[in-house]
């Protein structure tokens, strides 16, 4: 099918309005999954030298155009390149346990690692842009993911409770790195980036992973200063959580996110985030990844062509896609069924 995108139509959406095209949104991708729909190998090639870099966002970009998105989903992780990574994957404590470790972490060589990576990937996906699309992302992972790869999540309550001072220097000390590589992002690749995101999954199925007075105090203070600083760039941000949120919720909003991603039909349903948040803010997603796990392609298809025409009809601002991303385990021809309803709606508009 013919396809011209345009990347205003999410625009629209994180501007609250309802845009004449419903535009298609994922977080993430599997570049596996990436490579099975377009028949091609290139996910190997991410980490290469220039050529082979150019030829993964070629098809990279390609595969976002071909599934008729807008916007090209991308960001570069600041976990990766943290010395010692590996606590926020579970089964290991963080680097930094004592007010010794903290002092002795390479703060001030992170921009420095972060960009030794970062900065080849971006360009790359710079010069192979296609026309009429730019990308959603940009400097990944948020302040409590962060803390949780530094620390492990379940040692953060150790630290808060027997070295109060130190739990806040490290909040602080994420929120200054945050800043920094946000800023340096801000001012070469706002060109190549429509909108601004970071993930930073805060809840999980019943509450808050964290206490919503921990949140407040520690980190949405961080939160206010890069998003502070995405908005004084002139870019719409765009926050992903996943999990049951909602006692934080209006703080967030208070900050002046333009919208949120991230759904489950356990914790809620769809309906529940339009009518509590439609009014203030875009809402991206909608489409449960059990669904697309575990239904049959028509199953999929069905429930997407109903609920997406429903939510785009009671939200102001929305765009389609599933509740999370794309991981590897996600049945190809789920996803595709997703595709190809919300290509449906448009066409029946």
């Amino acid at each position: 099918m013919s396809f011209a995108p345009d990347y205003r139509y999410m625009l629209d959406v994180l501007a609250n309005r309802r845009p004449a095209r419903l535009p298609l949104y994922e977080h993430i991708i599997c570049a596996e999954i990436m490579e099975t729909i377009l028949g091609t190998r290139f996910a190997h090639l991410a980490d290469g030298g220039p050529a082979d870099q150019r030829e993964f966002f070629r098809n990279h970009c390609r595969f976002f155009k071909d599934m008729t998105y807008d916007t090209v989903s991308y960001e570069v992780c600041m976990t990766d390149i943290l010395p010692g990574h590996g606590a926020i994957l579970g089964g290991m404590p963080g680097p930094i346990q004592t007010r010794k470790d903290f002092e002795a972490y390479p703060w001030e060589q992170l921009p420095d690692l972060y960009w030794a990576v970062a900065e080849k990937r971006f360009e790359a996906l710079a010069a192979e842009m296609p026309a009429g699309m730019k990308a959603i992302g940009g400097v990944g992972n948020g302040v409590l993911e962060l803390s949780e790869d530094l620390v492990g999540y379940e040692l953060l309550p150790f630290m808060q409770a027997d070295d109060p001072d130190l739990f806040t220097d490290l909040y602080n000390k994420i929120g200054d790195l945050m800043v920094t590589l946000w800023t340096r992002f801000l001012a070469r690749y706002s060109d190549t980036y429509a909108i601004c995101r970071f993930g930073d999954d805060l809840g999980f199925r019943s509450s808050c992973l964290v206490s919503p007075t921990t949140i407040r105090e520690h980190i949405i203070p961080q939160y206010r200063r890069v998003i502070g600083a995405i908005k004084a760039a002139g870019k719409p941000f765009l926050w992903h959580s996943c999990g049951c949120i909602f006692e934080i919720m209006d703080d967030v909003i208070a900050l002046g996110i333009n919208a949120k991603h991230s759904n489950e039909d356990a914790v809620a349903p769809y309906e529940r985030w339009i009518e509590t948040y439609g009014q203030q803010i875009g809402l991206v997603g909608g489409i449960d990844l059990d669904i697309i796990c575990q239904k049959k392609p028509a199953e999929v298809y069905d429930i997407v062509l109903e609920r997406g025409r429903r939510f785009r009809n009671m939200a102001k601002g929305y765009a389609l896609g599933t509740g999370n991303s794309v991981p590897d385990y996600v049945p190809v021809e789920g996803y595709l069924a997703m595709v190809h309803a919300a290509q449906a709606i448009r066409a029946s508009e």
